[in-house]
């Protein structure tokens, strides 16, 4: 499961297989979840475990 789960952030967040690990780590130290389970939870239902990122403000576009 944890291969699939790897498999899947790979492909999603352009990352190697290293950083794929990583980012089920660190989901699963965060959420006091085990590796597993959050493997399990990205099989499942394919979810993004970057961290929230902010989003750029968009230039503000005068009306005259």
């Amino acid at each position: 499961m944890i291969e699939q789960a790897k498999g899947i952030l790979m492909a999603r967040h352009a990352v190697n297989a290293d950083r794929a690990f990583e980012l089920l780590r660190e989901h699963s130290q965060h959420n006091g979840r085990k590796v597993a389970d959050v493997a399990e939870a990205v099989v499942e239902s394919h979810l993004l475990l970057l961290p929230a990122m902010t989003e750029p403000a968009l230039p503000v576009r005068s009306s005259a």
